[in-house]
């Protein structure tokens, strides 16, 4: 079955790769960001510019003739101050676009949440739904705000939240350990046991393909991760290698690593990169989600396709 379906942030890092893939299954696609996108043109593919979340968004027309809207329009979690901006993006604007869904009668919202919704960046226990969401900063408090907004309009939804998502194009924090990977030169990781989940975005648009088409997954929020975690050492190593290098690391302290990231300015990058944060996808995958790639698969195939651009931290 095919679907008229609209797409908020069409153009990120997760919506261009959703946009192809929806438009290449048959789906008529209304791609909605800010800026055109180099796949906004394709067949099956119609752009529509979207005005800033930050101000109030008629989305009439943005719904008008659509079955399903996926929403990942937002402000990603950043470094720094956005006081106030986050509830508008994330949650006003959410709770705007879920009031013209019930106008229109859309069929589904399938919105992208995030793990922060549920829990900080590190965590001692395996993060599963069944946990009280307890987000640690502004950017997680919004989403689980639109998580409720969703959730209290009567549309019916599916809430998605993904872990760190990596792939062709990765940027932020995770580029950021690419190109630590890249450097000819050892690395002081190789005590760094702490695990961490992932999650390959050819595995992320699957879900989101499957939920489309499965209705179990109807008003249901689920956390989405690949299957198995992976340590920050065994992600360095496994990049490393795929770039034909060898693991070359270190065992120096984490502790040490931890007051250098302080000195610089980055002790935020220490819960990603120095504490454990497992989650668990049972939920989705007990509803027939079967995950594409593993992790280490996934991360070659990132470094083989030369996915980190130049310039990508600046």
């Amino acid at each position: 079955m095919s679907f008229r379906i609209l797409v908020t942030g069409a153009s990120g890092f997760v919506g261009s790769t959703l946009c192809s893939t929806l438009a290449a299954a048959g789906h008529s696609v209304r791609a909605a960001s800010r800026k055109p996108g180099s796949i906004m043109a394709g067949e099956h593919i119609e752009w529509m510019q979207l005005p800033d979340l930050a101000e109030s968004v008629d989305w009439a027309p943005f719904v008008a003739g659509m079955d399903i809207v996926i929403h990942l329009a937002g402000i990603a979690h950043r470094r720094g101050s956005y006081s106030g901006r986050y509830d508008r993006v994330n949650r006003e604007a959410t709770a705007e676009l879920v009031t013209a869904c019930r106008n229109q009668d859309i069929k589904r919202i399938i919105f992208m949440s995030s793990i922060g919704a549920q829990t900080g960046s590190a965590s001692d226990r395996v993060a599963t739904e069944v946990d009280e969401p307890k987000p640690v900063n502004e950017y997680g408090r919004s989403k689980l705000a639109a998580e409720i907004a969703i959730q209290r309009s009567g549309v019916p939804y599916t809430i998605l939240r993904p872990v760190i998502v990596f792939g062709p194009g990765v940027r932020a924090n995770f580029a950021l350990l690419a190109r630590l990977a890249s450097l000819p030169i050892p690395l002081p990781f190789a005590a760094f046991d702490n695990q961490r989940s992932l999650l390959s975005i050819d595995n992320l648009v699957q879900a989101v393909m499957f939920c489309l088409s499965s209705p179990q997954t109807r008003n249901q929020v689920f956390i989405v991760c690949d299957p198995q975690p992976i340590t920050v050492a065994e992600i360095l190593t496994t990049l490393r290698r795929a770039a034909g290098r060898p693991a070359g690391l270190v065992p120096v302290p984490p502790f040490i690593i931890k007051a250098v990231l302080k000195v610089t300015g980055r002790s935020s990058l220490w819960n990603q990169i120095g504490r454990p944060l497992v989650a668990s996808s049972t939920k989705l995958q007990q509803s027939g989600w079967k995950p594409k790639l593993e992790t280490r698969q996934a991360l070659d195939a990132m470094v083989r396709a030369r996915a980190i651009p130049p310039g990508a931290l600046h």
